[in-house]
């Protein structure tokens, strides 16, 4: 066993010094598993190790697993999802709502910034793809509240964090991924969906509720507009109006998964259907935009799915080697309860935000993790979902936040990195008071779960 140990620090150990060289995850994660092959099969064959290893329990199971993924019905969803998130981006959906939703808010202290936050979540329920949501978000509202007077780090941070929602907040591709990754009816994409609504509207009001506190003890901070709107029965008109066709397509979608009318694959293709359609609606729809639209999902579907074909043959050669018996001992091997053990797994969880990306750690970490989970006792979709919302942190943690690397394109120039790591950085802390929550109350995700049709 102790060589197991040596060959799994090997591996993570390799992954990490060949991170930094600058090369494709997918091609880091399949290099490693080639070279720690290499080197199994030369310690079993020619020096006697202590090991069972060989091709046929490594990498030759890899023409097999690579085939499971591309025939899954339930991945099919991903690329349906990715391509419902950017053609709803070229809808122009998002602008009427900032349009109107701003006149309803604009009576308080963050007005605009309140505004962003509700467009956030709407925009979260439609879509999964956070570069997407932060410029989008980055480019309606940080202009309109610099001009407005609003602290830059607080404008910033608002439009950054809100956009990392919808990795959270279902329909999310994180989740789908997650589901795949388990392989068990306990936690199915409609469980883990269900699950993830309470946590993703938990964030969304503390986010608010920070907005308000800022605007209430540091009233420059998020100042009043100097022409305040006026709230009229009309005001509401334009602001149902405007929410109504975005509250139709998430209904569409998520409606139909959540009360078993169709399935998530399925719900993926109305999804899709209905984005195009309100770009159609919203005279946006014309062949560049389908064509860039169509680009672009094929572009960030080849990129999850070579890290897929990358952290499978990872994967295929640590556990080959021994890794899943070696993480479940060490990890049971702690000197807590089984409460501890749970917390320890989800802070090493975070700390690994500051440097991979989720994708790689959904597809590498969960699956060695979950069955320890779910031998401690522990609800494997709560689990889940607190795995998902600390995974949402690594959109904002340095040196690997992405969501700030967004954001920054597309800055007023006035606002520096400086600004934007000093906006995040509440909004980080918020994000791990709704863990805490959740982690406290575990019924915010059980819940729906076991009252759902799923």
């Amino acid at each position: 066993m102790l060589l197991s140990e040596i060959f799994v620090a090997g591996m993570f150990l390799t992954f990490g010094i060949l991170l930094f060289t600058g090369f494709p995850v997918a091609w880091v994660l399949g290099g490693t598993a080639v070279i720690w092959t290499v080197v199994g099969m030369i310690a079993v064959n020619w020096f006697g190790a202590g090991i069972w290893f060989d091709w046929g329990s490594s990498l030759g199971l890899l023409p097999e697993r690579i085939w499971g993924m591309v025939s899954n019905d339930v991945l099919v969803a991903l690329p349906m999802f990715i391509f419902m998130g950017i053609m709803l981006d070229q809808s122009g959906v998002a602008e009427r709502m900032m349009n109107n939703i701003v006149k309803l808010f604009g009576v308080v202290r963050g007005g605009y910034a309140i505004t962003v936050v509700v467009i956030g979540v709407l925009l979260a329920a439609t879509t999964g793809i956070i570069g997407a949501a932060v410029v989008l978000l980055g480019m309606l509202s940080l202009p309109v509240m610099m001009k407005n007077g609003y602290d830059k780090s607080l404008a910033v941070g608002t439009s950054c964090a809100t956009g990392t929602l919808g990795i959270l907040i279902p329909p999310s591709i994180m989740l789908v991924l997650m589901a795949d990754r388990l392989a068990t009816p306990k936690a199915s994409v409609g469980d883990l969906f269900l699950g993830a609504v309470f946590p993703g509207l938990l964030l969304g009001g503390l986010y608010i509720a920070y907005i308000l506190s800022v605007g209430i003890i540091s009233p420059r901070k998020a100042p009043l507009p100097d022409d305040l709107p006026t709230i009229t029965p009309r005001v509401f008109l334009d602001v149902l109006v405007a929410v109504l066709p975005t509250v139709a397509l998430i209904l569409a979608v998520l409606g139909t998964i959540f009360f078993g009318i169709a399935t998530p694959t399925e719900a993926s293709g109305v999804g899709a259907a209905g984005a195009t359609v309100l770009a159609a609606f919203n005279r946006r729809l014309n062949f560049e935009v389908l064509r860039q639209s169509v680009t672009q999902t094929t572009r960030t579907a080849c990129f999850i799915f070579a890290i897929f074909v990358g952290a499978t043959a990872f994967s295929v050669v640590l556990r080959g080697l021994g890794g899943d018996r070696v993480i479940e001992e060490l990890l049971l091997g702690l000197p807590f309860p089984p409460v501890g053990i749970l917390a320890t797994i989800l802070i090493v969880v975070f700390f690994l935000g500051f440097f991979l990306d989720w994708v790689e750690i959904t597809l590498i970490i969960l699956p060695l993790v979950a069955p320890v989970v779910v031998d401690l006792g522990f609800d494997l979709v709560w689990f889940t979902i607190m795995f998902a919302v600390t995974l949402q942190t690594s959109f904002l943690t340095p040196p690997v936040g992405f969501a700030i690397f967004y954001v920054k394109g597309v800055c007023p120039p006035e606002i520096t990195v400086k600004d934007i790591y000093r906006g995040v950085l509440p909004f980080i802390l918020l994000q791990l008071l709704g863990l805490l929550l959740v982690f406290l109350f575990p019924s915010l995700v059980t819940w729906l779960p076991s009252v759902g049709a799923v």
